[in-house]
């Protein structure tokens, strides 16, 4: 992999200032070139619906073609027939700094058109809105970078850094065919990465007094996936029977679902709480959060709504009851019942969260792990979130930057097992009352043309100007 034949050197600080209105061209360029890309990705079909029912593969191709249009040499790695990745390495202007990687997934969950109001893969712009499944997961992060990479070449400039842009398979499902397949068979490819960056982070979020918040994610909760089996005595419906298997696994279910996990501020929400305190000006003593009594509940409920919201889910680790399976017919008791779990786990604490599901679990009900990934923690005091945080109010100077730590996980798990730090960040800039959060997964995905042009922005500022190391 190497850079475009005739690469130009990236401008030294003795250069005179570029023309302003050629600079905005170029940022205009550079928008309408990632929403271009955003509608024709969304366009290609590529719905994981689990157990390797999906095809990335012509999303690949097509992510890959774009790079090489610009003089990029990308690599199509295929993991199993059909899940395909695109790997490429940008050379930096200044090769003693470690490489970052930006990273994106190709993948998205099943969409059901009867429930949505346009062809969920359609790609539609209708009142400035484009519409389809992957807008917001992830198919707009990755062609923001797509436009960066792209941009780099056309306007002869260089990042600092070397840039690793991954653009991966499987990552709604378990990621083995996506990015745990290239950490562990082609790690060479990330070789020097010590950062990464990716989704669910830098996008506004409104406060009641018209305060504009980025939350930056700087860790992710583990994912802990549970299988629950019930064992019992087998017999007819119509006789007692005290080792009723549904019996067991109902009680055991019930007693998950309503436990109350403790509260535990991991260092990363210690941050997040006090800079929400600072912004919000919510009075709270530093001190108050090492005191195991501290009453996050009562916090949480004195800061702004939407505030609170982004930390509420990441105080205490979760268990929450998602599936049942018993039986075969009404008269008959099985021997068995089985149910599933999903559990998040903050960093440090999943021996607690195993312990306590030996409790509630019980004598009668085995559990085991179906999906299980690690928690992370990333540095909020370093040089990589401050050039983050310069990004977006280059762009949106009256904001406020704060660090989070996402509720659930991303393909940095995976990429961590590389010693590269992970950071959520995937910038929008949102109109009030936007559901950015509830539209990942959701009817009727979608995002504003200007936040895709905002983010194309940020992360352009962001990629070509950090420095080295966290």
């Amino acid at each position: 992999m190497t850079s475009p034949a005739t690469p130009t050197a990236a401008p030294t600080a003795t250069s005179p200032a570029p023309d302003a209105a050629a600079t905005e061209a170029r940022l205009l360029a550079l928008g309408e070139d990632a929403v271009r890309m955003t509608a024709e990705l969304i366009r290609i079909d590529t719905t994981n619906r689990g157990g390797g029912d999906c095809r990335e593969r012509p999303a690949a191709e097509y992510a890959a073609e774009r790079l090489a249009e610009a003089g990029w040499e990308p690599r199509v790695l295929e993991s199993a027939p059909g899940r395909a990745n695109v790997v490429v390495r940008i050379p930096g202007s200044d090769p003693a700094l470690p490489a970052l990687l930006a990273h994106g997934h190709l993948d998205v969950v099943p969409a059901d058109p009867a429930e949505w109001s346009v062809d969920p893969f359609s790609g539609e712009i209708r009142d400035g809105v484009l519409w389809g499944r992957g807008a917001v997961d992830m198919k707009s992060m990755d062609a923001m970078l797509l436009a960066v990479a792209r941009g780099w070449a056309r306007d002869g400039r260089r990042p600092r850094r070397d840039v690793v842009l991954a653009f991966t398979a499987d990552e709604e499902d378990s990621a083995e065919a996506g990015s745990a397949w290239l950490a562990a068979h082609h790690a060479d490819l990330f070789e020097g990465c010590t950062e990464g960056v990716s989704e669910s982070g830098g996008y506004t979020v409104h406060l009641a007094d018209g305060t504009r918040v980025y939350p930056v994610a700087a860790g992710e909760r583990g994912t802990a996936w549970l299988d629950l089996v019930a064992r019992g005595t087998a017999g007819h419906g119509s006789k007692p029977n005290p080792a009723n298997a549904v019996t067991r696994l109902s009680a055991a279910m019930a007693r998950i679902g309503e436990h109350r996990w403790p509260v535990r501020i991991t260092p990363t929400v210690r941050a997040a709480l006090l800079a929400l305190a600072e912004v919000t000006g919510t009075p709270l003593d530093p001190a108050a959060l090492d005191d195991p009594g501290f009453d996050a509940d009562a916090f949480l409920d004195r800061l702004d709504p939407a505030a609170a919201k982004l930390v509420a889910a990441t105080v205490r680790n979760s268990a929450n009851p998602t599936m049942l399976a018993a039986g075969y017919k009404t008269n008959v008791i099985p021997g068995s019942a089985t149910g599933r779990v999903d559990g998040r786990t903050l960093p440090g604490l999943a021996a607690e969260f195993e312990a306590t599901l030996d409790a509630l679990t019980g004598p009668d009900v085995d559990w085991s792990y179906q999906h299980r990934e690690i928690a992370l923690q990333a540095p909020v005091d370093g040089p990589t979130f401050a050039a983050m945080e310069r990004a977006l109010l280059a762009h949106d100077p009256g904001a406020h930057v704060v660090p989070f730590c996402m509720t659930g996980g991303t393909d940095a798990k995976q990429f961590s097992r590389l010693g590269i730090t992970g950071y959520g960040f995937s910038p929008l800039r949102l109109p009030p009352g936007f559901d950015y959060q509830g539209l990942f997964h959701g009817v009727d995905e979608r995002v504003p043309v200007d936040a895709v042009h905002f983010g194309a922005r940020v992360l352009d500022e962001f990629v070509t100007s950090v420095g080295g190391g966290v």
